[in-house]
Parts: structure tokens; sequence; C-alpha cells
């Protein structure tokens, strides 16, 4: 029988791969969250690749948000406008295409939330500019 240790470690490490996968798709699917699937990746990377780990870390378009999360739970505003223009987007679709109304309604609020969580998280201080 296998250690139970390295069984979870594959777990983390299968979680991290499936959530840099879905934030990849969704960087291109509106409706499909690309921050806090890398967040879930840079969680499951740091319990089983520190590999994994510091290639999110350091990556170039990805590192950013990862650092600004782990240094205080901040979202910077540009994402927070890509975000909030997405589930916009998203929304208006499911509108036109979609006839249960409950549905609409449910998801509609549901990213209404999920808008105003991320709009009331801090954002990255600018360096003041010396006088």
């Amino acid at each position: 029988m296998s250690d139970p240790s390295r069984r979870l470690r594959w777990f983390w490490l299968l979680v991290a791969y499936l959530a840099v996968a879905l934030a990849l798709i969704g960087i291109v699917v509106p409706g499909l969250p690309t921050t806090e699937f890398l967040l879930l990746a840079a969680w499951a990377a740091g319990k089983s690749s520190p590999r994994l780990a510091a290639w999110l870390e350091n990556h170039r378009l990805f590192g950013p948000m990862l650092r600004d999360w782990r240094e205080g739970g901040m979202i910077s505003r540009r994402i927070k406008i890509t975000s909030t223009m997405t589930m916009t987007a998203a929304f208006i679709f499911m509108v036109m295409t979609v006839s249960h109304v409950p549905s609409v309604v449910c998801t509609g609020l549901l990213m209404l939330i999920g808008a105003v969580y991320i709009w009331s998280r801090p954002e990255r201080k600018k360096p003041s500019k010396p006088k």
C-alpha cells in the first residue's frame, strides 16, 4: 500500500494542474473565472509542487495577481474592470439565449455578489511621486 501523504500530494498536484487549465480556459470563456482558479492552483501547488508554485509566482501574467492577493487580498483595478465587463457580457448573453427565467435571475444574482466582493477588495496603492 502506498504512503497516504504521497497520494495526497498527487491529489493536490492534480487539483493544481486542473485549476491552471480552467484558469487558462477562463481567459477566453466569458463567465468562467480566471482569478479564483489561479488562487486555487497556487494554493494546491504550494501543497504539492514547489516547482509549479514557483512557476505560477514568477509568471509574467499570473505572478503579480497572486502576489497582490497574498500581500493583502488585493485585486487590481484592471482585473476588477475586466471581471465586471465579462460578467456583464455573460449575463446579457444569458438573457438573450436562456428562456428559463429563474436560472437567469439566480445566475445574475450570483454574478452581482461576485462583482460586489471583487470591488470590495483593496487595490495596490500607487507609489507616491517625489516632489
